[in-house]
């Protein structure tokens, strides 16, 4: 598979894992844009938001969850942080495969565009 997500996920590339389980897997990112950027994703290929099944839909759940426990782990959860889901091109979803940016460690622009 030629998704860079999938790779990470399965190690054929490396990537600065911060948190992995059977479900789900967490990463610096290596573009960040704030000073603490994570990216949470299924370990399943799931292109988008719009692809999940009825039965995947607790994984955004998961997410978001893991996404408060990284943020608390991270020192961010206390002054806050922003929870990011893309989708499609026009949504600035760059790689096809479904992701939540966890990003904090200062304050982030009122503005969402």
């Amino acid at each position: 598979m030629d998704c860079i997500f999938c790779q990470i996920a399965t190690g054929k590339i490396p990537g600065d894992i911060v948190y992995q389980d059977e479900e789900l897997l967490a990463f610096r990112d290596i573009n960040p844009q704030a000073p603490k950027h994570l990216l949470i994703i299924p370990r399943k290929h799931i292109p988008s938001l719009a692809e999940l099944s009825p039965a995947e839909l607790p994984i955004i759940g998961n997410m978001v969850a893991l996404a408060h426990k990284l943020a608390q782990q991270e020192g961010v959860a206390e002054t806050g942080y922003r929870l990011v889901v893309n989708y499609g091109e026009w949504g600035g979803q760059v790689v096809k495969h479904l992701h939540l940016h966890l990003l904090g460690g200062k304050k982030l622009s009122d503005k969402l565009g």
